[in-house]
């Protein structure tokens, strides 16, 4: 499989980064104004990074490996 840049999921990526990283950065008024407080801290901030780490892969492009090892995977192709 050959790695192709591409400038529309470098966007993507940048988006769903930002996003995330506005999540981490924010995550304890997320929590207190959205779910049920001090108890979701930790789980708040968890899906920021993993959202972060989302937007890395997505902006180099490497989601479609990722997902094509996944499918490789689990149907044994």
């Amino acid at each position: 499989m050959d790695w192709n840049f591409s400038i529309g999921w470098m966007l993507t990526g940048a988006i769903i980064l930002a996003a995330s990283g506005a999540v981490v950065a924010n995550y304890q008024k997320i929590s207190d104004n959205m779910l049920s407080g001090v108890s979701s801290y930790d789980r708040v901030k968890f899906w920021g990074v993993m959202g972060c780490a989302l937007g890395l892969a997505i902006m180099a492009n490497l989601h479609t490996l990722l997902l094509s090892l996944f499918v490789s995977l689990v149907f044994k192709r």
